[in-house]
């Protein structure tokens, strides 16, 4: 799916919708929009109306439906996606970043460093490509990433997906770090900023 598809999907649902409304696009799709060269194949995201009452909920998922048979472009949505994993997306809200407005429906992108938290909870060979390639692109820090994933372990209730999410990290920092960050990144201080802001002891 291409960037005209994804804001042509917005577009026809503002138009559906109708309704004051403020999304925040993550996924595939936000990858797309934020320079990863693999495709994605439907688009998930928050989505906040500017009343809240059953009946513009139930205008919601009307206008879901329609946009998704006239597009043909596959839709997860709900109101609150820190639900949707165990580690949490934090204040991912707040920190998302505007990219257009669609009539009456505003678009917002997850920002590219907490996006990277689903990515590194599922950690499929497609979501360690996504990383690489929008990471390059985007240019965040490796400092405010480890401290972001370390605050993001520390928010989330103990689990075995939590300890995955440790892992994976670690591996990540080892394995990827200097595809992103170049030949000067050691992931030996990384790791050890990683445990000191997460509380993980040696």
């Amino acid at each position: 799916m291409t960037r005209s598809q994804i804001e042509g999907f917005f577009r026809v649902l503002a138009k559906e919708l109708g309704e004051p409304t403020v999304v925040v696009l993550t996924g595939a799709a936000a990858g797309t929009l934020w320079g990863s060269p693999r495709p994605s194949r439907d688009v998930d995201f928050c989505i906040r109306p500017a009343r809240e009452t059953a009946a513009t909920w139930e205008k919601i998922e009307g206008a879901v439906d329609r946009t998704v048979k006239l597009t043909g472009i596959t839709a997860n949505y709900a109101k609150d996606i820190d639900r949707w994993g165990t580690i949490s997306l934090m204040d991912y809200w707040e920190k998302a970043v505007s990219y257009r407005q669609f009539g009456s429906l505003k678009l917002l992108l997850m920002d590219p460093a907490y996006w990277t938290l689903g990515k590194m909870g599922r950690y499929l060979e497609s979501d360690v490509r996504d990383l690489v390639a929008v990471l390059s692109r985007k240019k965040i820090s490796a400092e405010r990433l480890v401290k972001l994933w370390a605050r993001a372990l520390r928010r989330s209730p103990p689990s075995a997906d939590v300890f995955q999410f440790r892992r994976q990290v670690e591996y990540f920092l080892k394995h990827h770090g200097r595809r992103v960050w170049g030949p000067r990144f050691t992931s030996e201080q990384a790791i050890r900023l990683f445990h000191q802001e997460a509380g993980i002891s040696p």
